[in-house]
């Protein structure tokens, strides 16, 4: 009895198997990333410490300055900033027409003190 060469091999088994594999690992990422897998934590005896609230210096377009919505002078922002903890995060949020020097005062009145977490906000263009 005369057997048959294989002319092909067949790959349809071996896309099947991909695809499956390819359909768990976007699944699994798709609900690492955002957070979907439900997950009870477990207690703790001790209560967590209270967060440390962040700062919001505002500088508008007439170039007033505001700490957590108390106006202020640079001088007096100087002393305000000086007073706070140096790990608390510093949110600078200032006009587009405010002048750069300004700003700049600002900025480096803060980091003068040893802030590290400080974030300027913006807006996305649209």
């Amino acid at each position: 009895m005369d057997e048959k060469e294989f002319d092909y091999l067949n790959v349809i088994p071996l896309v099947d198997v991909m695809l499956v594999l390819l359909t768990i690992v976007l699944t699994t990422s798709t609900f690492i990333a955002t957070g979907v897998i439900p997950v009870e934590l477990p207690e703790a005896s001790r209560t967590p410490e209270t967060a440390v609230r962040s700062q919001t210096i505002v500088i508008d377009r007439t170039g007033s300055i505001f700490l957590n919505s108390t106006p202020m002078t640079l001088p007096k922002l100087r002393d305000s900033v000086c007073s706070l903890d140096r790990s608390c995060p510093i949110l600078i949020r200032a006009d587009q027409e405010v002048k750069l020097q300004q700003f700049v005062d600002v900025l480096d009145t803060v980091k003068s003190f040893g802030f590290k977490k400080v974030s300027l906000q913006t807006e996305v263009k649209r």
